[in-house]
């Protein structure tokens, strides 16, 4: 049973679709998501289940686990058992256990060497069939949900399934980012039990392939992104990534709706990650923080150097190239930079050179490390995160409530999170941080000198830090718009 608080209008049974989920399986930002939002729901009163797939890691962490059901005979798909158990917040969770497709060595979509599993689209096939046997009548359960949340494509097929299976519940599909689409070759969609007739402009192909994401979009009820502004953005060529069109004509079912963050994980106050913790009203721990990152990445111990930090991938998305051609001039000024992240291999390697010509003043950590992540988000003045298109983003609200104004383009759900600072957004007592428009290295420079400058001033600086601190981007807020869709389609 969900551990609710019934605060819901009314309550809600909710099958939400994943591939990972945190702490178990995380590779990014999807996790987060499919661990905060359900346990925010389950707070409003809604009766919550999480279905996963059962990797060899997942299963690893749950010794106490009920089988429900066998099931078998599911065309083009191994048998698989469909076992229970709860997340560490309550959250009632259901796995997937089938060994020939999840239990393997390696990462959760891809291999040791870096490669995408050659059987992916039958991995997440299965869990998108699953997910909607579970929201039909055929399902072996005795919960039954009212409706079915669908995350990214890895869950896209399940849409599919229930519109050529009668007396489903209705979906809910999530867009996390749509730059990653799952699409697979033609001859795959007999082995997934797909109909001929689904392989279609209106149905799941694209382009003479099979797609989960677009199969998702076109059959699913409603549609959702993870900010308002990137539900616009995604309707437009430049991010649409050929699947504008069908969103344009969907345009009455999507709807934006800004994630929110962990505040229990993410809170100064109780941080065991940090040096010193610290609050609004005492922020002496913040300075102590500063000096402990300074300390750990050899830097220069200089109390009143701006610090900038940066948690990133590696990749063109968030524009770390960008930053690292900014960087010479930026480092001219007399700041600081701290890097914490991993991916493209030159982008790495660049940064790593840069830092060897810039001792005690440039200093990036290649990989990915939880706990140095937080005491950037502490320890740092000033957070950079130039994404050239970020469908939500985390960090800039972290930054925010760490009391480290960040720097951002403005794109999807950082111009709906950051409010840039000048003379007017600060006497309204609304600025948290700096946006610029222009994805250009000569505008993120300007930015970034635009934050130092402020930062100079204390009493600007004060006030800016003490509006993203007192900022609610807590998860109620989210998971109630997402119950008030769930409800519309119920009653629809």
């Amino acid at each position: 049973m969900c551990p609710g608080h019934g605060q819901g209008k009314s309550k809600m049974r909710v099958l939400f679709v994943t591939s990972e989920v945190a702490p178990l399986i995380k590779t990014g930002g999807l996790a987060d998501v499919s661990a905060a939002l359900p346990a925010a729901l389950c707070r409003l009163g809604d009766d919550v289940r999480v279905l996963l797939p059962g990797y060899s890691q997942v299963l690893s962490q749950l010794p106490s686990c009920k089988v429900e059901a066998t099931l078998s005979g599911i065309e083009g798909f191994p048998e698989a058992r469909l076992l229970s158990s709860v997340l560490p917040d309550g959250v009632p969770l259901l796995v997937i256990d089938c060994a020939p497709l999840f239990q393997r060595e390696g990462g959760i979509y891809q291999d040791a060497q870096g490669a995408d599993w050659a059987d992916n689209a039958l991995r997440f096939g299965l869990l998108s069939k699953v997910a909607a046997i579970l929201g039909g009548e055929a399902s072996p359960l005795k919960w039954r949900p009212e409706v079915v949340h669908c995350n990214d494509w890895q869950s896209g097929l399940t849409p599919a399934y229930m519109h050529f299976s009668p007396k489903g519940a209705p979906c809910v599909m999530t867009v996390h980012n749509l730059a990653f689409q799952g699409v697979f070759p033609a001859a795959i969609r007999g082995t997934l039990g797909l109909p001929p007739e689904s392989f279609q402009l209106h149905g799941v192909e694209f382009y003479g392939n099979l797609s989960f994401l677009k199969a998702g979009l076109y059959y699913a009820n409603h549609i959702t992104t993870v900010s308002p502004t990137y539900a616009d953005e995604i309707q437009t060529e430049a991010l649409g990534f050929g699947l504008q069109g069908l969103l344009q004509s969907r345009s009455d079912t999507l709807t934006g709706i800004l994630n929110g963050i962990d505040e229990k994980e993410w809170n100064p106050a109780t941080d065991a990650a940090l040096a010193q913790t610290y609050t609004l009203k005492k922020m002496a721990g913040k300075s102590a923080n500063k000096r402990d990152l300074q300390k750990q990445m050899g830097l220069q111990l200089a109390p009143e150097t701006p610090l900038f930090g940066l948690v990133s991938r590696f990749t063109h998305q968030k524009g770390v190239d960008v930053v690292l051609e900014i960087a010479p001039r930026l480092l001219a000024s007399g700041v600081q930079l701290v890097m914490l992240g991993s991916g493209d291999a030159e982008m790495q390697a660049a940064a790593l050179l840069l830092a060897r010509e810039y001792p005690g003043q440039l200093a990036i950590r290649i990989g990915f490390d939880e706990k140095l992540s937080h005491l950037i988000e502490a320890g740092a003045d000033i957070f950079l995160m130039p994404s050239r298109f970020e469908p939500c983003g985390l960090n800039q609200m972290y930054s925010q409530r760490y009391g480290t104004p960040p720097v951002v383009h403005a794109t999807g759900g950082l111009v709906d999170s950051v409010t840039d600072c000048d003379n007017d957004s600060l006497l309204r007592g609304d600025a948290t941080g700096f946006v610029f428009h222009d994805m250009t290295a000569s505008s993120l420079l300007d930015c970034a000198q635009r934050a130092v400058s402020c930062y100079q001033d204390k009493g600007k600086w004060s006030m800016l830090q003490s509006n993203g601190m007192a900022k609610d981007f807590s998860w109620l807020y989210s998971a109630a718009k997402y119950h008030e869709i769930y409800e519309s389609l119920k009653n629809s």
